[in-house]
């Protein structure tokens, strides 16, 4: 993902679906152990709900 997108994105996930920061800081530390797309990391940890993922999916696909 470019730079400019990544910031959208993350952006995206505070402002339109309000996660924390702290959830996306964890999510992002458990990526580096086990990689993964950082969505499903988002919902394995129970940081985002299945219609929330669904949302995100549905962003990423007109980013």
């Amino acid at each position: 993902m470019a730079p400019a997108t990544y910031s959208r994105f993350i952006n995206f996930l505070q402002k339109d679906l309000a996660i924390s920061a702290d959830s996306i800081d964890v999510a992002l530390r458990h990526r580096e152990q086990d990689p993964g797309p950082l969505p499903m990391i988002l919902w394995q940890y129970g940081l985002i709900t299945l219609e929330q993922l669904d949302r995100i999916y549905d962003w990423l696909e007109t980013a």
